[in-house]
């Protein structure tokens, strides 16, 4: 008889032959591929998850690698968007796991639509996406994950609504930039990333097997090797603007023309103005071919502006480009105008 790739798991009591064929018909949506991301991807896969919908906005950048794992320099010689290399490594890993890489900005405008899942991880960079995540988790009662990391330190919590406290209920409104710290600013530790994502993974497959635990966040500082859990039991709160009102304010806020600082990056993204149909990447890099030394990929269109010198853009199909070089959201969003012009 030949053992199964999930033999040792199988063996565990908490999930056996019936829990793993429920995670083999479970379906998660990871939304970024970045230093939590693509540890998570990689642990479902390897666990057997049967469908990973992996959604990221950014290419595969050098300074990544020091702990982003499922990417080499050859991704970043290609400038690989992080979903679709995640996606060609993780099916070289287990290609019995159905994975849909996506290319794009998860936003109030198509977070919905992508979220016909089982669960949603949050693999996100920024705290305006964590808590876009948490109010389509309220809206449609579905159980997510959240992680933070930077530095040395990071926490998660598993959100199981309406039962559970949701990410409001905890932090009532997302903080101010200049509040946080960042990649940018305190840097981050791979083995740190590597083990807030391992304990979101844990949760994640606790809820898709159903076992609902009492909730509690979890905080980490590696360096000094500290771990606290918050029980959460009472923090539901009845005048929660999400859970408590359900006034989802984050999914109801307008998308287009919006412009987001990216992290760990001196760069800025732009979005269209208003949707339109994909762009013919072709005819993209031949308008910008005057502007600046121009390379193409099948996902993407990269100009290194002669004018101003200091920038580089980067064009994606739907519409949305990156601006590096600059933290001013002005400035690129007059870049984005002047090149781009959707």
């Amino acid at each position: 008889m030949e053992i199964s790739r999930y033999h040792r798991q199988v063996l565990l009591p908490q999930i056996g032959e019936a829990g793993q064929a429920q995670l083999a018909r479970a379906r998660v949506l990871l939304v970024g591929c970045g230093a939590l991301g693509s540890v998570i991807a990689e642990q479902l896969v390897r666990a057997g998850v049967g469908f990973l919908r992996i959604a990221d906005r950014d290419v595969v950048e050098l300074t990544n690698l020091q702990r982003q794992i499922l990417f080499d320099e050859n991704d970043v010689a290609e400038q690989t968007p992080k979903a679709v290399a995640a996606a060609r490594r993780l099916g070289e890993i287990n290609s019995e796991v159905r994975i849909e890489p996506l290319v794009c900005d998860v936003h109030a405008g198509n977070i919905e639509a992508l979220a016909d899942c089982d669960l949603i991880l949050d693999g996100a960079d920024n705290v305006e996406t964590r808590y876009l995540i948490n109010d389509v988790s309220v809206k449609q009662a579905l159980p997510w994950v959240y992680g933070a990391c930077v530095g040395a330190e990071g926490r998660c919590m598993a959100i199981w609504p309406p039962t559970d406290a949701c990410l409001r209920c905890v932090f009532p409104q997302p903080p101010s930039a200049a509040e946080l710290p960042t990649c940018d600013t305190s840097g981050v530790l791979g083995a740190a990333a590597a083990i807030v994502a391992s304990l979101q993974v844990t949760a994640a497959i606790r809820l898709l097997l159903g076992d609902h635990r009492d909730q509690e966040l979890v905080s980490v500082a590696v360096w000094s090797n500290r771990f606290r859990t918050i029980s959460l039991a009472e923090a539901k709160r009845p005048d929660c603007p999400s859970c408590g009102l359900r006034q989802f304010e984050f999914l109801n806020t307008p998308t287009a023309g919006r412009s987001a600082s990216l992290c760990g990056r001196n760069a800025i993204q732009v979005r269209p103005s208003r949707t339109a149909d994909p762009l013919d990447l072709a005819a993209v890099a031949a308008k910008l071919s005057t502007a600046g030394a121009v390379q193409k990929t099948a996902y993407l269109v990269r100009c290194d502006l002669h004018e101003p010198r200091d920038l580089r853009l980067t064009v994606f199909p739907d519409g949305r480009a990156i601006v590096y070089g600059t933290a001013d959201a002005e400035r690129a969003r007059s870049v984005y105008a002047r090149f781009v012009g959707t």
